[in-house]
Parts: C-alpha cells; structure tokens; sequence
C-alpha cells in the first residue's frame, strides 16, 4: 500500500522545477510561549501531555548552531554559498527534556538587504517534506520576502536528514504497488490490510523510540526552540498545506510567541481523518471539473469515462515502455498528480489520451514522480514520514465494516477518487504499533497576533472552506481569511498579484488585509 492523496506541497514544486529580539529566557514555560508551551495540542485525547512540561536544560535552551556549507541531502545537491546548514539538539520526548535527544537538520539563508525583521521559517506541507530539499528552489518565489528575512527551513522529526524514517526498502514498495487499493473480494482485502499492517511494523523497526514522538504538537515545540536559537523574540513563519496545521498548533500552544504567520492551503482543523478523507475527495472533484471544463468537456461525462478507464484497469493494468504495469491505483496517482497546479493540466490531457489509446507510460511517469520513485528504482521516504507522523496524530482507525459503511458517500462525492480514498480511510493507520493521539488538533490561540490564511478556491488537496473554519478556530481577532479565486495547490506565488501584495504587506510592514477580503 502507498500513501495516497495526503496533502503536500512538494507535488506541486516538483512539477514546475521536472524587529528581531534577543534569546528568551532559556525554555521556561511562564503561561505563554516558552518551550515548554501552554498546554494541550489535542481535542478529545486520553493521553494529553501535560500543561507545564519541564524546563529545558542550559544544554539545548542556550545551544547556538554551528553553521556550515551545505552539503548534497538525498536527491538534492547542495544549494550553493548562500546557504549555510546546522544541527539542534532537541529533545526526543518533550516531558522529559533532560533525557535522549535527536537532531534537527536546519538550513538559513540570511536576509539580502537592509532593514532586517528576522527569521522567517518555512514549512512544506506533507506532514513529511524537507524543508532542506525545498527552501532553496521556493526561495525563487519569495525574493521581497529574502530581502529582510533570513530565509530558515528544516527537516522536522523523522523526516529526511532529522532522524529520517525509511519503513520498507525499494523492492518491497515496488511490491506493494501491486496490492489493489480498492479491494473487491475478501481475499484482496485481506492483502490491502495485511500490506498496511506490515508496513507499520517496518516504520516499527526502523524508528524504534522515535515513532511515538513524531506528533505535530512535537514538531511545534520544536519550532519554538528553533525561534528561541535563532535569537528572535516572535515566531514569524509561512506554512503551507500541511505546514497550516502545524503554525495552528503552534499558535495555540504558544499565543504570545506568534509574529507574523502566513497559513496558505489551509487544512480544515475541524475535520477527523475520515473527514480530511471526504475533504480531499471533494477537493480533488472540484478540480477535475474545472480541468474538464477547460477542455470544453462535461465535468459529469468527463469524470465516468475517467471512472471507466479506471474500471478497465482494475482487471488489466497497462502495458508501459519501461515494463512495468499501470495499475489502477497507480492511475489514480498520476492523475492527482497534475491537479495540483494549472500549468500542469496539459500534461493530464495527453496522459489520458495515451491510456486511452492503451499506453500507461505518461501516467506511470506521473505516479513515479508523486511517489519519488527514479529511473533506478529507487523510492524517496516522504511517504513514509508523512504517514508515521498522520499516524501518530491521528486517533480514528475506522475498521473494515466502518469504512465499507462510509464508501457509498465517498463515491458519491466522486466516481474517480471517492473508491480510493474511502478504502485509505481503512488502510492508512490499520494496526499501527503507536496510538494516535487526537481525533481533531487544538488550534485555538486567544491573544495571539493577527494570523493570515489564504485559501484558494481551487485547491484539490486542501479545499478552500478549511481557512474559514481555521479563522474560526483560532479565534476572533487572531484568524484572518484571504480568499484567492483560482486553481492548484496553494496561493501565493501561483499569479495572483492580490495575494502576493496582501502577503508580502503583512510579512514586511504588517498590516492585514480585511477579514473575507476576495482575489479574482
């Protein structure tokens, strides 16, 4: 089984590229901001850590990073003089500061011009980017922004070059792309389930320790102690996708920290994992129609000869050029994969056209890319990071019966996507080794500064309604929403000068657009 259709922003990216204060007072926790934090990240948890964690240690709270050349990470080579890379200690578990400690991978770039704010740290989305693998290509979109920020990212816990998690090798994921994602006989269900459990167990031996403090409440600690190294007084910080749910949390946990945050590609808060899962099949929907309806196609006839293709694959993968076989589910990513940005609908169109005509390879070449999978046959760990760190976060684990009750609405919702990410409802977490632990985060952050969200009328993997509902739950006066009229994943950056002025506003003078205010 592989992870399907979680929100990233790294899709999209790859497409297009194939007042500062001194340091706080150590990490204790005062009611607000510190290290430690203020309380629960967790709604509905029976295991909430508790409400005042102690004190850092002089060791991690006083560390400075020692900066160097960067070096080639993975698949991405070293981005060049004017960036410099560091590790920070922090803790392995949040409770017990003066306990083990990992490493966190941290990249900066310092800011070009005069008039300096602070750091501006980034994050991707997945859960389970680089931020090291990203920061240097997205720093071409934020030029005004570099001018007076110093540019940070990192690779939070258990992702990339921080504690990585890699859960089955090359061959056995190759493997698993050829257990039915859509099982429809007892016997493929059981291999969908047992494909799932057995990819916990690898992310079980792999992580050991670590699997059970990948949380999004302890990336969010993390963040704090980032800000507390880097010398800044106020977190000032851009999340996109995924990265909104973790500034939430942050926000929340540490109100009298938060600078000026920007949240693009809104995750809805308020949504469990089944509801994310309905969300995304809407999300995704609502985008294939408006790719149909750009190739004057209609969006109901378009989407059930799509649905027919995908029928057809179920029983008879195609063939491709490299030998391998486009499954079904295969398909399905490689249609995704496109959805994620306008500029890469053509690439749909033709992919289609060769299925069509019997040909998987254009599709195939778009699954592997979502998958990170090379012309070696090496894969990429984004998944699997993405989904020990879900997996840990998320409390629902809907059962066989449970998720065989809810497919009738997911297809409904959609006749190409609903099948699959209805059955991923069952598959995602089945049997995982650690308990999740929320059914929906806290984001709520009362007295916090002003904090944009940009939602994006088109955006498959994280629909628009979620920055309403994120405004919402952080609460009057702190959540502030943009709405941007257009398509892909994500807002700023994607051609829309509204958005980008109103942003790039609040980041350099801070000054917020109007709650609601529109960009056609």
């Amino acid at each position: 089984m592989s992870r399907f259709l979680r929100w990233t922003a790294a899709v999209a990216a790859a497409l297009l590229v194939a007042g500062c204060g001194g340091p706080s007072d150590g990490g204790h926790d005062e009611g607000k901001g510190a290290a430690g934090g203020t309380g629960s990240a967790r709604k509905g948890t029976a295991n909430a850590p508790a409400s005042t964690p102690p004190a850092l240690p002089s060791s991690l709270a006083s560390q400075r990073p020692d900066w160097h050349t960067c070096k080639a990470t993975g698949d991405s080579a070293a981005p060049g003089d004017a960036w410099r890379c560091a590790t920070l200690r922090v803790p392995l578990d949040w409770s017990e500061p003066s306990g083990t400690t990992i490493g966190l991978a941290l990249m900066r770039s310092r800011a070009t011009g005069s008039g300096r704010i602070g750091s501006l740290l980034f994050n991707f989305g997945g859960p389970g980017g680089s931020g090291l693998s990203m920061m240097p290509y997205y720093a071409a979109t934020v030029p005004k922004l570099h001018e007076r920020y110093d540019l940070v990212s990192w690779d939070p816990r258990g992702v990339g070059a921080s504690e990585g998690v890699r859960c089955r090798g090359d061959r056995a994921i190759e493997k698993a792309e050829r257990v039915d994602a859509t099982p429809d006989t007892p016997a493929e269900e059981r291999a969908y389930l047992r494909d799932a459990a057995d990819f916990g167990q690898g992310c079980r031996k792999a992580a050991g320790a670590l699997l059970a403090h990948v949380s999004t409440t302890d990336t969010a600690r993390d963040m704090d102690l980032i800000r507390q190294v880097l010398g800044d007084r106020t977190m000032h910080y851009f999340g996109i996708s995924y990265g909104t749910e973790l500034g939430g949390v942050y926000a929340h946990l540490f109100p009298g920290r938060v600078g000026r945050l920007i949240l693009d590609a809104v995750v809805d808060p308020t949504a469990d994992a089944v509801g994310h899962a309905e969300n995304q099949t809407r999300g995704f929907q609502r985008a294939l129609d408006d790719y149909l309806k750009s190739t004057g196609q209609d969006p109901r006839q378009g989407s059930r000869k799509i649905a027919d293709l995908l029928g057809r694959l179920d029983s008879e993968p195609l063939r491709t050029s490299s030998g391998r076989r486009l499954t079904q589910t295969l398909a399905v990513t490689g249609i995704v994969v496109p959805l994620y940005t306008e500029a890469a609908w053509p690439r749909l169109t033709s992919a289609l056209d060769a299925a069509e005509k019997g040909d998987g390879s254009p599709l195939l070449a778009l699954a592997d890319q979502y998958d990170e999978r090379d012309s070696s046959g090496h894969y990429g760990t984004t998944s699997h990071a993405q989904r020990v760190i879900s997996c840990l976060d998320d409390r629902q684990r809907p059962t066989l019966t449970e998720t065989k009750r809810l497919l009738p609405e997911f297809e409904r919702i959609s006749p190409v996507f609903g099948d699959f990410l209805g059955w991923d409802t069952a598959g995602w977490c089945h049997d995982w080794p650690v308990p999740g632990q929320y059914d929906t985060p806290e984001v709520s952050a009362p007295g916090a500064a002003p904090v944009l969200l940009v939602g994006n009328t088109g955006d498959p993997a994280t629909p628009y309604e979620g920055a309403r509902r994120m405004a919402d739950e952080l609460g009057k006066g702190v959540g502030i929403e943009l709405t941007w009229k257009g398509e892909g994943h994500g807002a700023y950056g994607s051609g829309s000068d509204c958005v980008d002025n109103a942003v790039n506003t609040y980041l350099l003078e801070g000054r917020a657009p109007e709650d609601g205010t529109v960009c056609s």
